[in-house]
């Protein structure tokens, strides 16, 4: 009683397994170390870059529990039905997952893309959250329910990046998926949002050929850039138990941008 009359509050995921796809930078990596400050007994790191994931769990395993990196491809079903089996068979259970790999094409007109950028978009995009949701649902039903936020974007509720046409519209899939598959899940235990990132310093918004970054903050509410470790506390947020009546829901960290 003494503790929460003075605002100590319990590690949001204290004694949880969680999973975070492409896991090894940005806000994935953020996500992450932020589950192994929270109390998570496990955290596992999913991507395809071994050096870089095999690191974030080293910081993790830091912080006191147990984490570990399995390479993966989430394009692939495969991959991903080998990764749920590793989780649940490790640990017995999979409480969290933050479906968070992506991709965005070079930024051009859309009549300047072609039918392979296309599909390496969707397929990181929409794809591999179709196939991460396909296995997670089955392996967290059987362990008595779980939470899975989904990194969508607010590219996918209005569209700021003449020139990535295909990753707004790919987002916009994404919050439909998850919004439909909220709905079908919330029954069986499971609860399902998504976190919608804005204007965050990634190597994929660094990447993204934008030439002035100052003007870019400039013109948001906040004057600033956002960090991944602030939408690494939203998805945390969103997978703890004080969202718990929270379902279909995109939370945008986005320094106001949509409402601007």
């Amino acid at each position: 009683m003494q503790s929460e009359k003075r605002g100590f509050r319990r590690p949001r995921m204290l004694g949880q397994v969680g999973l975070v796809t492409g896991g090894g930078s940005g806000i994935g990596r953020a996500t992450a170390i932020q589950m192994a400050i929270e109390g998570a007994a496990a955290v596992v790191i999913a991507g395809r870059r071994q050096e870089e994931g095999e690191a974030v769990a080293v910081e993790c395993r830091a912080m006191g529990g147990e984490a570990m990196f399995v390479k993966t491809d989430v394009t692939r079903e495969e991959d991903i039905a080998h990764l749920i089996h590793i989780v649940t068979t490790r640990f017995g259970q999979l409480d969290v997952a933050f479906n968070n790999a992506g991709f965005q094409e070079r930024r051009a007109s859309i009549d300047a893309q072609d039918a392979s950028v296309y599909a390496s978009v969707f397929d990181t995009n929409v794809r591999s959250v179709f196939l991460c949701l396909r296995h997670q649902v089955p392996a967290m039903e059987k362990s008595g329910g779980g939470r899975i936020v989904i990194n969508a974007s607010v590219s996918g509720v209005r569209n700021p990046n003449p020139g990535l046409a295909l990753y707004s519209a790919s987002k916009a899939a994404v919050i439909s998926l998850m919004r439909s598959a909220a709905m079908e899940c919330a029954p069986r235990g499971i609860r399902i949002n998504a976190v919608a990132p804005g204007r965050v310093v990634t190597d994929m918004m660094l990447a993204s050929g934008i030439a002035d970054m100052s003007s870019v903050a400039a013109a948001l509410p906040l004057r600033r850039m956002g960090q991944p470790e602030e939408v690494a506390e939203a998805v945390i947020w969103l997978a703890s138990d004080e969202a718990s009546y929270i379902v279909g829901h995109v939370l945008a960290a986005d320094g106001g941008f949509l409402a601007s």
